[in-house]
């Protein structure tokens, strides 16, 4: 059944008032991948919760236990399992999202502070750190409940809630805990399908719904040998430099032109055949799509079927950073004793960690010796995720085709998508049902970027869309 009329005018009516609430998520800093500011996560935990309780969620805060981030122990932020209505002639729907985010600073390139949310009046840009990735999504969720809270109206399924602090970084604990509270007796026993909205459009025109995601395996390689940093004048030319040898293995790892040098790994995907090939053909999407995105004209190819295939359907291995290295400003003659490199392979079926690491590792170890070095070689595996797709026919997918039609007059692009989330797969073998991926957001949200931003008309009209599909799910 279509979302009744005064539930799309609520919204509208609220707008600004949902805009404030979303300044006040950004202003919180939850950086989960950074141990100054993970007292800020459990902030944010504590400020989501709040406003759950507020339109009657009844919620709990999970406790995960602890990690170890970069040699320090470190409280993992709790989970928060939410529920309303427990109505047994009603489907019962599992909302998933994130309150973390990626770190944002000044320094980096940013236009505005990125825990400040800008709204661009001229463009209708709500600029912020986490606006799209993924607390703007959250709050839509917090819309719909809003609108059916004031209002004092049923909602048209029964909803589970699970939102987690870890994200960012690599979901820590989450996996044991959607496996537990999906037995019997369980929070999320009972669920029928599953909603994420933690995702993003091709573009900036066509809505979209995702029924596939990217794993990923993340490595990190640490070179040392001298026992401090050691003066240049002195020791260049004199010494095997860590950095040298870094800067040499990580530069065995991919081409510049995308292909993945590690032997076997993108052997293992079979080519697509002409029916795959014709489904990229159809999707709204063009090279300049991407390169506006990407904010420069840098894309691989100008075909635009392999560029889709680059982004959804093939693995991909980016390098992400070195640490240890001087990177300040001016010049030091530094030769640094330990340096690490990071980097991260994404990854489609039938990839997975389990069967591409032990490549990877080999790999590097063969590499590494042919360098002559004395310094040594550690390799970290950080975290990891499988690659999962899901059944496009479903009811679950049919009720988000009707909602986004509704709301956005056009049907919706389907895609699979180039991130990773992995939770998604253990839900989907943990409960064994649906699950789909809902995006709020635009192809060129920046979510890991820097100006990171949603849109108004995505954050007020991707309300509408999260509740419409809860009324088209009852149908």
């Amino acid at each position: 059944m279509a979302a009744p009329s005064e539930f799309l005018n609520y919204i509208d009516s609220n707008a600004d008032a949902f805009i404030q609430r979303l300044a006040d998520a950004v202003a919180i800093p939850s950086i989960s991948g950074d141990a100054k500011y993970r007292q800020e996560v459990f902030k944010m935990a504590d400020w989501l919760n709040a406003q759950l309780k507020a339109v009657g969620v009844e919620t709990k805060l999970v406790d995960l236990g602890k990690h170890i981030m970069d040699g320090e122990e470190l409280p993992l932020p709790p989970a928060i399992l939410g529920a309303i209505g427990n109505d047994p002639t009603k489907k019962t729907v599992l909302i998933y999202g994130h309150f973390d985010v990626q770190p944002a600073e000044k320094s980096d390139g940013w236009n505005t502070d990125p825990f400040t949310l800008v709204i661009n009046k001229e463009t209708g840009q709500l600029i912020g750190r986490g606006s799209s990735d993924d607390k703007g999504p959250i709050l839509g969720w917090l819309n719909v409940l809003q609108y059916h809270h004031d209002n004092k109206k049923p909602l048209p399924v029964n909803l589970k809630l699970c939102f987690e602090g870890m994200e960012e970084s690599g979901s820590e604990g989450l996996d044991e805990l959607v496996e537990r509270e999906a037995k019997e007796g369980g929070w999320f026993h009972g669920t029928d399908c599953v909603c994420i909205s933690d995702n993003y459009w091709l573009n900036t025109r066509t809505p979209v719904l995702t029924y596939g995601l990217r794993g990923l395996t993340y490595f990190k390689l640490t070179v040392s040998g001298p026992g401090r940093d050691l003066h240049s004048g002195v020791f260049g030319r004199t010494v095997h430099e860590p950095m040298t040898d870094l800067v040499h293995l990580m530069g065995r790892l991919v081409d510049t032109q995308g292909n993945i040098l590690v032997p076997g790994v993108d052997e293992m995907v079979p080519p697509p055949d002409a029916q795959e090939i014709a489904i990229y053909e159809k999707l709204d999407y063009s090279i300049a799509d991407v390169e506006e995105a990407a904010g420069g004209q840098i894309a691989l190819t100008s075909n635009k079927v392999d560029v889709l295939m680059g982004r959804m359907r093939n693995p991909s291995l980016s390098l992400h950073g070195i640490e240890g290295a001087f990177s300040g400003v001016g010049a030091k003659t530094v030769i640094p004793a330990k340096v690490s490199g990071k980097f991260s392979i994404r990854l489609v079926p039938p990839q997975t960690p389990d069967n591409v690491n032990p490549l990877v590792l080999s790999y590097l170890e063969s590499e590494f010796a042919k360098l002559n070095t004395k310094n040594k070689l550690t390799i970290e595996d950080l975290h990891g995720g499988k690659p999962w797709l899901a059944d496009i026919n479903h009811w679950n997918f049919e009720a988000a085709k009707r909602a986004t039609k509704a709301v956005y007059k056009q049907d919706p692009d389907l895609t699979r998508e180039g991130g990773s989330i992995p939770v998604t797969l253990t839900f989907a073998e943990s409960l064994g049902v649906n699950v789909l991926l809902l995006p709020m957001g635009r192809g060129d949200d920046g979510a890991h970027s820097t100006n990171e931003k949603l849109d108004r008309s995505n954050f007020i009209e991707g309300s509408k869309l999260l509740g419409s599909y809860l009324y088209e799910i009852a149908a």
